[in-house]
């Protein structure tokens, strides 16, 4: 197809956030808290790959978190495409923003008890962290196993999208930018804020319009890059109607209920 032919000359990033997760359908902060994909989400992952499909990309490598959503979605999507020579890569650097004492409540409730605006900062502006989990929570990164790897100093107990940003500046300079800049299509998957410090970082999006960015669930976001890696297009994969839709469920998820 006319798509597969100009897409060969370009420099591809494709973006997905995981498919609906429980957490995403109980409204409540997830974060860094392990929890599995809903079937909804199971077909959100594997519609990704069917339009990755349809319009003839293929992908080298992909980079997915630590987190089992992140993990499910990769794996169907990938299984859809058929193609084994894929390598997948994890990276914990990749989780969501780590929503400190906030994890597990449900935001329309915390919306309701500290105020719409006072939530909105915490799910969407660059600069101000969640009330902070303490560090003998037992729902602290340093205990669970999944992070035994890692430096305990490293792992967060609250991040703002600045926090999250700087934690995946790393995998962007040494990982990202050099398999772009050697022509290989990559693929990350992982998580509504982790995707927003990727687009802030390659968009050169300013810290105050951030806050507008909603990327939803299951939905692959194509970044096409120059020789200079500026981006020169970019666009979701699927039915726009059906994308904006699904972009404001995204933003209302903070509002209190009536």
């Amino acid at each position: 197809s006319i798509f597969s032919i100009i897409f060969k000359h370009e420099k591809i990033l494709i973006l997905l956030r995981h498919g609906e997760s429980q957490w995403n359908l109980d409204n409540r902060f997830t974060g860094w808290t392990d929890v599995n994909l809903t079937l909804n989400g199971e077909e959100e992952a594997i519609k990704a790959g069917k339009l990755i499909k349809e319009r003839g990309l293929e992908i080298k490598k992909t980079f997915v978190s630590y987190l089992r959503r992140s993990v499910r979605t990769s794996e169907l999507c990938l299984n859809y495409l058929k193609d084994d020579k894929v390598e997948v890569l994890r990276d914990w650097r990749l989780n969501e923003r780590h929503y400190g004492n906030l994890q597990g409540l449900n935001k329309a409730e915390t919306a309701k008890k500290y105020g719409e605006e006072q939530v909105k900062d915490w799910r969407r502006s660059y600069d101000i962290p969640p009330p902070p989990m303490d560090n003998n929570d037992e729902r602290h990164p340093s205990k669970d196993p999944l992070y035994s790897d890692i430096d305990p100093k490293l792992l967060p107990n609250s991040e703002s999208l600045k926090d999250t940003l700087k934690r995946v500046m790393p995998v962007i300079d040494k990982l990202i930018i050099p398999e772009i800049k050697n022509n290989s299509n990559l693929m990350i998957v992982a998580h509504g804020n982790s995707l927003r410090a990727i687009v802030k970082i390659f968009k050169g999006i300013s810290d105050k319009d951030i806050i507008n960015l909603n990327i939803p669930t299951g939905v692959p976001y194509v970044l096409e890059f120059d020789s200079k890696l500026k981006v020169v297009n970019d666009y979701y994969l699927g039915d726009y109607k059906d994308i904006q839709k699904k972009v404001k469920e995204v933003e209302k998820q903070g509002k209190p209920l009536n």
